[in-house]
């Protein structure tokens, strides 16, 4: 397994694209054009009162507008529910500080692949103990020991030497080691009540931050697929994977320094819940 692969998920070979600038030496990424600013910033303001207006139109229309908004007609414009949060409260469960308890439902798998892809893509990974002890939580019991010494072999002493690590995975003094998995949406591809399949498209930030780091904290797309069995009255990982992408446009934000993005992963604590 190289460096470039995304270490949560080893059976696929996703790369990092890094920039040609050094971004902790100032460099900024080039802007497009002030026409192009401009246009996003008109565009903007215009949405802000478009959703104004349209919140103002929806206070004096009364009540038979959410009865239109919710109509699976009108127009041919995709109903409200296509795009709303989901429906059932988050689970109120944890074991070793990990989600447990899922809904036995579809809905309930993809909040269980949601948390689990990013547990298995943080930077607990890197400790034997927390590695252990995420596997043994999210793991179906017919694969824990297999998928533990799977892992165990992937982050070795040589992998962790080359991510810039010491050997019990903590970063070097002076420096912040990140390693973060930012679930963006989930989808259901197959489904039945003992099995299935949760497709999880991600955001991920990897990198070290600090004056020393030869490798930056950068930020990738990719898609994990899990396979999940209903085992013992909760969802548990079977088997994922990772391919690259959805991969959107980057956008002409300034890049920030290594201060900056160590501040920031230790002043912000990642998301525990997904969904």
């Amino acid at each position: 397994m190289s460096l470039g692969d995304e270490p949560g998920y080893p059976e696929t070979g996703h790369t990092r694209t890094r920039l040609p600038d050094d971004p902790y030496g100032g460099a900024r990424r080039t802007g497009r054009s002030s026409s192009r600013s401009l246009v996003t910033v008109v565009g903007v303001v215009v949405l802000l009162i478009a959703a104004i207006a349209f919140a103002n139109r929806g206070g004096n229309e009364g009540s038979s507008n959410t009865a239109d908004t919710n109509s699976t007609g009108n127009g041919g414009k995709p109903v409200t529910s296509s795009t709303a949060a989901s429906g059932t409260k988050p689970v109120e469960t944890k074991s070793d500080g990990i989600p447990t308890g899922f809904a036995h439902s579809a809905q309930g798998a993809q909040s269980a692949a949601a948390n689990y892809s990013t547990v298995l893509g943080s930077d607990g990974m890197f400790k034997t103990a927390t590695r252990h002890t995420i596997v043994q939580t999210v793991a179906d019991p017919t694969v824990v020991n297999s998928m533990q010494s799977g892992f165990d072999a992937d982050y070795s002493a040589d992998f962790l030497k080359k991510a810039g690590l010491e050997t019990d995975g903590s970063a070097p003094q002076g420096s912040t080691f990140v390693n973060r998995t930012l679930p963006a949406g989930a989808k259901v591809t197959s489904y039945s009540d003992s099995a299935a399949t949760v497709e999880v498209w991600c955001n991920g930030l990897f990198g070290m931050a600090g004056e020393k780091s030869t490798s930056p904290v950068t930020s990738n797309w990719f898609t994990v697929t899990m396979k999940l069995h209903w085992s013992d009255g909760d969802w548990k990982v079977l088997q994922s994977s990772q391919k690259t992408g959805p991969t959107p446009v980057t956008g002409d934000n300034t890049v920030s320094g290594t201060d900056e993005i160590s501040k920031a992963v230790q002043e912000f604590g990642g998301f525990t819940y997904a969904r």
